[in-house]
């Protein structure tokens, strides 16, 4: 572009930007179709965004190469549970061995047994849930140790009354620095604490991790040795008694690519061993493919419905151009009678509509970033504005107003200067 065009440019601009401060309150009001436009695709695309990779991240941690049995109580149980004296279900010592056994891929196979104990230290009591499992259990479910260590091997050989606390765990019951080395009473039997461990969890035991911030980590031995499998459990006035070996089986596989084949080859080997379907089988690759599937469908939905108000708005920015050729028609017939070309009348105009768009769409920018903010403080809501998300509703916004500005445009560079002349 040469210097004149330069300057022939920054003219048509500064004209219609005095053209539309002719009219300002006009101009506001057609600007706010575009501001609510964008601000709203920025905004519900980070809520959107925000509660995808929460729900991404639960499941990530997971671990992408883990697959995870628990023990479920078979639903014919709940109707026999007056007739029947015992209920036996669930996951057997047996699986886990068969599992790393028998089944290409899986590396890793951590029993657990999961009970609900009272723990008490001094005068501090606290409902623990006591996870007894193998040393390979802190490998798989990688916390960071705040003090101390985990379980060992040789804790499991040794039948050792050692525990690992969690560092929530540690401060409730505890509250005090240094508590290795304590011993910590769970259910009339003493332990020592060893190790103090991290959890990112809850600690209400809502979340899909493995771990909650009230555990306390005891060696599976040291469990079978001093619980053994038989549980009461106390319903609505009666005792349930149940036996249950295992409630939860963690494989983990070695190469990614081999999850789902191993998954598959794990309910195969579940079903020969089970009569009844007493256990569920979690595998959070396939629910993490499952929620970014979704997360792409939920980002276009909510683009979508966002995306009519900014539709809306460049129908207000053709009504407002069209309603301004209208106007300024004797103008125009001066200005092509001076020696004006229609190029230029229709470079006048856009410049016009994408005046209003560019600033409309830098308006909206501004709200749909303090949207999410207010939404996050008021609400607690995760949300995450992508540049992409910024980068699109304004792009959207400056080329709704150069679309429908074109109409009005070519309309009025098309009057007859003669006729536009001679308008009242």
């Amino acid at each position: 572009m040469t210097l004149a065009g330069i300057l022939r440019f920054r003219r048509d601009v500064a004209l219609g930007v005095k053209n539309l401060l002719l009219h300002k309150l006009r101009s506001l009001l057609t600007m706010l179709g575009l501001v609510f436009g964008v601000g709203s695709v920025i905004a519900m695309l980070a809520i959107g965004e925000g509660a995808s990779r929460d729900a991404l991240e639960r499941i990530r941690r997971l671990g992408s190469h883990n697959i995870m049995l628990a023990s479920k109580k078979p639903p014919e149980e709940g109707t026999q549970q007056k007739r029947t004296f015992m209920m036996i279900y669930g996951l057997l010592y047996s699986d886990a061995d068969r599992l790393a056994a028998t089944i290409p891929g899986i590396d890793r196979v951590v029993p657990v047994k999961a009970l609900v104990k009272p723990g008490k230290y001094q005068d501090r009591t606290q409902e623990l849930r006591v996870v007894c499992t193998t040393a390979e259990w802190f490998a798989l479910v990688d916390r960071e140790v705040v003090a101390g260590r985990t379980l060992t091997a040789q804790d499991l050989d040794e039948f050792a009354s050692v525990a690992v606390l969690t560092e929530w765990g540690a401060r409730r019951l505890m509250a005090k620095e240094h508590v290795i080395g304590e011993t910590l009473t769970i259910d009339r039997n003493t332990y020592r604490i060893v190790g103090i461990v991290r959890s990112e969890s809850g600690g209400d035991g809502s979340t899909d991790t493995p771990d909650r911030q009230t555990d306390v980590y005891i060696p599976l031995t040291t469990a079978r040795q001093r619980y053994g499998d038989l549980f009461f459990r106390r319903m609505q006035g009666s005792v349930t008694r149940e036996s249950v070996e295992l409630h939860e089986i963690i494989a983990h596989v070695a190469r990614e690519e081999e999850v789902e084949a191993a998954s598959r080859a794990v309910a195969r080997l579940l079903e020969t061993s089970h009569r009844k379907r007493d256990y569920a089988i979690d595998v959070p690759l396939q629910l993490l493919r499952q929620a970014e599937a979704t997360k792409r469908t939920f980002s276009i939905v909510l683009g979508a419905i966002a995306g009519i108000s900014l539709l809306v708005g460049g129908i207000g920015i053709m009504n407002i151009m069209l309603a301004s050729v209208t106007e300024r028609t004797r103008e125009i017939g001066i200005r092509r009678a001076i020696g004006a070309r229609r190029f230029q009348i229709v470079v006048q105009f856009l410049i016009e509509a994408l005046v209003l768009s560019t600033v409309g769409g830098m308006i909206g920018m501004a709200l749909g970033l303090a949207i999410p903010l207010l939404v996050t403080c008021f609400a607690g809501m995760p949300t995450v504005v992508t540049a992409w998300s910024l980068l699109l509703s304004f792009g959207i916004s400056v080329a709704i107003g150069i679309g429908f500005g074109i109409y009005p445009a070519l309309r009025a560079a098309k009057l007859d200067p003669i006729i536009a002349l001679r308008y009242e």
